[in-house]
């Protein structure tokens, strides 16, 4: 093509056409990508951990064990109402807690507190669990997940990150094992 020479106007539309298939392609990208990139550009990994409020101490009174939620520290657009995460918390003497998570070491049902018994039970296969969450009959091998805790200004906090569920190895969870008979 010479300097003399006018596009023609089939090179005009093709280019149009391109340029045009080009912001759509963006508009529809940036929102797909992130969605996928959203835990790397807040700065967290999935797995990750974080100290996560349960509340006031006074909220779970002395010898007693109160259901609670926490808002998982990893979640992502999709998450809603899921990334809200049960707990049981016994407070043991004033001072001292303990968290549990509430699913079943068994296949992860959620079990429910018996202060009548002083047990947790889950219903879906007859598990069952001492008040210290060690295992007490049932089909589950170990007792239930216990959440790291601290207490700062009056307010009762646990280790949180991904939800744990049975078979995930989580460095912030610990497993209470039965003694060897």
């Amino acid at each position: 093509m010479t300097s003399s020479e006018r596009p023609s106007r089939r090179g005009i539309f093709l280019g149009l056409g391109l340029l045009l298939n080009a912001i759509a392609g963006l508009t529809l990208a940036v929102p797909i990508l992130r969605y996928l990139f959203s835990p790397v550009s807040r700065g967290r990994k999935p797995g990750s951990r974080a100290w996560v409020s349960l509340g006031r101490v006074e909220k779970f009174p002395a010898g007693q064990t109160r259901f609670a939620t926490y808002r998982n520290p990893v979640v992502t657009p999709s998450d809603g109402e899921t990334a809200t995460i049960p707990c049981w918390v016994r407070n043991i003497d004033g001072e001292r807690f303990q968290i549990f998570a509430i699913n079943c070491a068994h296949l992860g049902c959620p079990v429910r507190w018996f202060p009548q018994s002083n047990l947790f039970m889950c219903p879906c296969h007859g598990g069952a669990y001492y008040a210290d969450g060690s295992r007490a009959s049932g089909p589950p091998e170990r007792g239930l997940f216990e959440y790291r805790y601290r207490v700062d200004g009056g307010t009762l906090f646990i280790e949180a990150g991904a939800m744990p569920t049975p078979g995930a190895s989580l460095a912030s969870l610990t497993v209470r094992r039965p003694p060897c008979a």
